[in-house]
């Protein structure tokens, strides 16, 4: 396949709302030591994009300004060193950034083959909800069998895919969700119980029932914080991974220290590619499997063309989504 010098991409104008994202042409990438070219069928919307777009989550250095941190497609090109793909293979792919475009650079460790069974539109919400999943829950987390689960933020593609794989390893899992309609959509995930935040205070119910959290998910912070300490069980874990309620909190962490708890958290986007590559590998081990077995799959709840990325970063900042949102690229 020839690749063409110029393509269509989403530029970021300025910093602001949904409507700063413009369709622009550029000069096509090319494949440098250990990286390939990807001619996109589909990419996936995150929320570290809308904060991209912000002006609040700038780009690693190196990366592309261009939006956008996971796709799927065909390899079109290779650079030098790269041993594992070859031209025409279906892959998905995490970057830091570039997504938003019909060519994008991908480092060859950080592809995954398309799983069995899956659509190039499916395997694009793949890459950025399944790392950061798998990396917080059951690496810095220590998920295991038998243990209780709380995730914040259920419906959404980290909430959806924490649920399913939560469930896939044996874990009992707990939900919150911002609906009555969300909280059946976590059950139909795999949650054991989903709480509507709305409604109720999961702190509450959560004692109600009898639950403590052996490893809380959060990316919502602000009062949670607190919360979630209070319904953590002995030796528990919870794992930070955005501020969505703000990161300046008041707190009593007394808890930390009479339940022996462990606080941490993590950002993915700035690991290295031989940090992301370890995580690629343990998915293709552990994760992809399932996948191909039809175990857990990602839920897309909506497509837009790429000239609408704008219409589709609205749907996301309203939270009336259940799952992921993808851009259609190409065929």
């Amino acid at each position: 396949m020839n690749v063409p010098t110029r393509m269509k991409a989403i530029a970021i104008r300025e910093p602001g709302g949904p409507d700063v994202l413009v369709p622009v042409e550029i000069d096509c990438p090319a494949p440098g030591e250990g990286q390939v070219l990807i001619k996109v069928s589909a990419a996936g919307i995150n929320r570290p994009d809308v904060l991209q777009r912000q002006g609040g989550y700038p780009p690693p250095p190196g990366a592309p300004t261009t939006p956008g941190l996971e796709v799927a497609g065909e390899i079109v090109a290779l650079g030098q060193g790269t041993q594992h793909y070859k031209r025409g293979d279906k892959v998905c792919a995490l970057v830091p950034g570039g997504g938003y475009a019909e060519y994008c650079v991908a480092a060859e460790a950080n592809c995954l083959p398309l799983p069995a069974g899956l659509s190039l539109l499916e395997a694009a919400g793949l890459p950025e909800t399944y790392f950061t999943v798998w990396t917080n829950v059951f690496e810095r987390g220590a998920l295991t069998a038998g243990e209780t689960f709380l995730v914040h933020g259920g419906t959404s593609g980290i909430g959806s895919t924490a649920i399913m794989l939560a469930k896939a390893f044996g874990a009992t899992v707990i939900a919150t969700a911002g609906s009555d309609e969300k909280c059946e959509a976590c059950r139909a995930f795999g949650a054991d119980h989903a709480i509507n935040y709305r409604m109720q205070d999961f702190v509450a119910v959560m004692k109600e029932m009898k639950l403590s959290a052996n490893l809380i998910l959060d990316m919502v912070g602000g009062d949670y914080v607190e919360r979630n300490l209070k319904v953590a069980a002995m030796h528990g874990r919870i794992v930070q991974i955005a501020f969505q309620q703000g990161s300046r909190v008041t707190a009593d962490l007394m808890p930390i220290m009479l339940k022996r708890l462990t606080f941490t958290g993590s950002t993915l986007r700035p690991r290295s590619v031989a940090e992301k590559a370890d995580i690629a590998q343990a998915l293709r081990a552990k994760v992809w499997p399932l996948l191909a077995a039809g175990r857990c799959k990602p839920m897309i709840h909506a497509t837009f063309p790429l000239v609408d990325a704008a219409k589709a970063h609205a749907l996301m900042e309203s939270s009336t989504h259940t799952g992921k949102i993808i851009l259609t690229v190409g065929s």
